[in-house]
């Protein structure tokens, strides 16, 4: 795995962020990871983003994390998740210009809080081709309209963003779509990480080939 550094560059506001990867150059797959809620400590070394990136790369998809501004090294302040898409729209742009990232194969992904980002800018963006959320915030039927390949995955014991309302919301959504639930599992994932990633870079692996 190669991790390359950088910084975003969204109308001025400069953004954290980390590419990775696989060991050998190529044309890639790239996915944009979106983290959860700052307020909370959420940032792109948050467990379950790392968990997936590093999945994603092992499989050959590239990843890009980046920290929503406000966050670590990114400049601004917390915006609520709307002026958030144009940080993850500012991400996707990196990608889309990256020499080793095949264009035509991309995907986004938000975790929780990052789900409030993603799925919007996934569901508008001609440029992505698949969508996923892990324990999404979900704004009301942002999807429901959307016929690109989702994936929704959450923890049957979170009572944080409840799985009921997860559900809920992605009845609404229109095929193709996968929709798995975790027994046991809490918003967090600790200790789930492994299962959850193999799920996410499974769908991604499917959604972008070809």
């Amino acid at each position: 795995m190669r991790r390359l550094n950088t910084t975003l560059n969204n109308d001025g506001l400069l953004l954290e962020a980390c590419l990775e990867l696989p060991e050998a150059p190529g044309r890639y797959p790239g996915v944009v990871l979106c983290h959860p809620d700052p307020r909370y400590g959420g940032s792109m070394s948050n467990n379950v983003v790392m968990a997936v990136s590093d999945a994603l790369t092992r499989a050959g998809i590239a990843s890009l994390r980046f920290n929503f501004r406000g966050v670590g090294r990114s400049q601004g302040s917390f915006g609520g998740g709307v002026p958030e898409q144009g940080d993850a729209r500012t991400a996707l742009d990196f990608l889309i210009h990256h020499d080793e990232i095949n264009t035509t194969r991309l995907g986004i992904l938000g975790y929780s809080f990052g789900g409030r980002v993603a799925l919007p800018v996934g569901s508008t963006d001609r440029a992505i081709r698949a969508i996923a959320g892990i324990s999404p915030v979900i704004p009301a039927g942002v999807l429901r309209e959307c016929v690109k390949p989702k994936l929704i995955i959450c923890g049957e014991a979170d009572d944080m963003v409840p799985c009921t309302e997860i559900l809920r919301e992605a009845a609404d959504m229109p095929q193709p779509k996968i929709i798995e639930v975790l027994p046991g599992v809490d918003h967090f994932w600790w200790g789930s990480e492994e299962k959850m990633a193999d799920i996410v870079v499974n769908f991604f692996v499917g959604a972008l080939a070809g």
